[in-house]
């Protein structure tokens, strides 16, 4: 067990099944942090650990690039100095999530509009017809 959390360390296969994403991605993004292995060689991963790996699979979701979430893990690693450069690379990534929800929104109202026309354009139709 990790000293800062009373929750067992986890294998990467119940880290697997419990972040929902295979073992081959998480030995991938497990190749960008120091995770710790037991004698035997296997990796044991930390609440700490566990919660990184969150945060970096929900930039890779989001589009961060992979080289871009190795550049943000480098920073983070490198010390309290490189605050500023992590938290510019959030702050941009941030836009270009909000101008893509926003472009999302927009075709998600072309969608609804479209399904609007079908419901008005076919008899009896219901709002549950493909």
């Amino acid at each position: 067990m990790s000293a800062a959390s009373t929750v067992p360390d986890l294998s990467i296969g119940e880290l697997s099944a419990r972040l929902g994403v295979s073992a081959h991605t998480l030995r991938e993004r497990a190749g960008l942090l120091a995770v710790p292995r037991t004698g035997s060689g296997v990796r044991r991963y930390s609440a700490r650990e566990v919660e990184v790996l969150r945060f970096l699979l929900a930039l890779r979701s989001t589009g961060l690039p992979i080289a871009a979430i190795r550049r943000y893990v480098e920073l983070a690693q490198a010390g309290e100095q490189t605050a500023p450069d992590c938290r510019a690379l959030l702050v941009q990534h941030r836009q270009d999530v909000q101008g893509r929800l926003q472009a999302l929104t927009a075709d998600l109202g072309a969608i609804e509009r479209r399904i609007e026309w079908y419901d008005r354009q076919l008899p009896g139709s219901s709002k549950e017809r493909l």
